[in-house]
């Protein structure tokens, strides 16, 4: 049986890219997954590390370890949205006229 329904957006997946990485690309997709810039994972990264005494600086290797590599096939990041989804609110429509 094939299905005539609408396109569903791919499901967020945990992934490090290929693309986008400075060391293995673990913040990098953290970042992706959440839809924050990598620069602030990395940075939350060195201060969690820094706040625990390097206990939270374990968690990168670990990460590296579980995390899969993204496919090559896979789309650029940000991965692509649909049109009917905005990303602000942009100005609102009038309201009708009270009688």
């Amino acid at each position: 049986m094939t299905g005539t329904g609408t396109a569903q957006p791919p499901y967020k997946q945990l992934r490090r890219p290929t693309t986008d990485r400075m060391i293995a690309g673990v913040a990098s997709g953290v970042g992706r997954y959440l839809n924050v810039d990598p620069t602030l994972i990395r940075v939350i990264f060195a201060v969690a590390g820094l706040l625990t005494g390097g206990i939270a600086v374990l968690a990168y290797p670990v990460m590296w370890f579980l995390m899969p590599v993204e496919p090559a096939g896979a789309p650029a990041w940000p991965h692509p949205t649909t049109a009917a989804t905005p990303t602000w609110p942009g100005p609102q429509p009038p309201a009708p006229p009270v009688s």
